[in-house]
């Protein structure tokens, strides 16, 4: 299963738009945001409508949560997972959320294969015991280059991408 991982895209229209088109080719089936998402009409007229895939998203720390709120209720695709959330996607248990210190917290547990999360807009990875922690980076393009992630469930392989050279 090819997963994508986004984080802190800040309403950037372009990024957004030009990371779907780029998730639609390359036949991304989950997509993952780890917060940031900010005003709720990125979700409304990008994501939600422009994936029809399952899109899972936690708050982050620029959001109006309330709005947002209502507004993945307006897609069967979306879900809200408030501040931190957990899948089980091909016998991979994930969590994601947006702080690194949350993320390093979940990891101490070891309960989770891979933990994906955002908010300081640096991609990162790290290996804690057995749990793999990734940063994609900020889509927006905010104080570094925009990034995303792609993580493959069936060869293990995580990639970052930057957004200015696809």
């Amino acid at each position: 299963m090819k997963i994508a991982i986004v984080s802190d895209s800040h309403d950037n229209v372009p990024n957004v738009e030009k990371f779907l088109d780029w998730a639609q080719k390359n036949k991304i089936e989950v997509i993952i945001h780890c917060g940031d998402l900010a005003a709720p009409s990125i979700l409304k007229k990008e994501f939600g409508p422009k994936f029809s895939g399952p899109f899972h998203f936690v708050h982050g720390n620029v959001a109006d949560r309330e709005l947002n709120e209502e507004v993945a209720k307006q897609f069967p695709n979306v879900t809200l997972h408030g501040d931190q959330g957990e899948l089980e996607l091909d016998n991979k248990k994930i969590a994601f959320c947006h702080f690194p210190w949350q993320a390093k917290k979940l990891a101490e547990t070891q309960k989770y294969d891979l933990i994906f999360y955002g908010h300081d807009h640096k991609p990162w990875e790290e290996i804690i015991g057995k749990t793999r922690l990734l940063n994609p980076g900020t889509l927006a393009g905010l104080f570094s280059k925009a990034t995303f992630a792609a993580y493959d469930t069936e060869s293990n392989q995580a990639q970052l991408i930057i957004l200015e050279r696809i």
